[in-house]
């Protein structure tokens, strides 16, 4: 399965939530999409909620199943809760990394921004979003102009989103250090991550 690129109203309209950046059709609409939406009450099953959760979690960090199923498969072989070195994982993707220090405005963006070269780790360039980050990494900006603009541009539109404590970020440099890897309470709280373990555990 590819990644998604289709409506993301409908998105998130499917999980209730915004999953994607909100719009105004979905503030009019904030029930499932279709005919029956706002008076669908039919029964969901244990599968079908644990398969809802892995796919909003897919959604929300923008990977094809192969990548999250991957990510998963990785996890397992760690030590620790399963579930809970999954989320860290995708959390300290590059992208995410850079969508939480306010550097983009969503994951999407973050993701592109990545691609095009505009971020460097540790004093190199790195254009990989999954690219995952380490304690005491070292995120900026390019020195460059158009790098620059799109990042303090982006910075000045999220200044109501806080950054989590893990980030340590210098908005004059653009600059974001990683002091720790996060704890699961500093995570997205609308995950059941034990539903993800489960789904792929049957």
């Amino acid at each position: 399965m590819s990644r998604y690129t289709g409506p993301t109203t409908r998105i998130n309209r499917r999980f209730g939530q915004a999953i994607f950046a909100p719009t105004k059709a979905y503030e009019r609409k904030a029930y499932p999409p279709g005919q029956h939406g706002p008076r669908l009450r039919r029964k969901v099953s244990d599968y079908s909620t644990a398969l809802n959760e892995k796919q909003k979690l897919r959604f929300m960090y923008g990977l094809t199943e192969k990548q999250f199923r991957l990510t998963f498969e990785h996890a397992k072989t760690l030590r620790g809760v399963t579930g809970e070195t999954f989320m860290r994982m995708l959390e300290m993707r590059l992208d995410s990394v850079v969508y939480l220090a306010g550097f983009a405005r969503s994951r999407q963006a973050a993701r592109q921004f990545v691609n095009h070269g505009h971020m460097m780790v540790n004093g190199v360039k790195v254009d990989i979003p999954s690219y995952r980050c380490s304690s005491s990494d070292e995120i900026t900006v390019r020195d460059r102009t158009s790098s620059r603009q799109l990042a303090t541009r982006s910075i000045e539109e999220t200044t109501g989103r806080p950054v989590p404590a893990w980030l340590m970020l210098n908005s004059d440099a653009l600059q974001a250090n990683i002091s720790r890897e996060p704890t699961r309470a500093e995570m997205d709280q609308t995950i059941n991550e034990q539903l993800i373990v489960e789904y792929y555990s049957r």
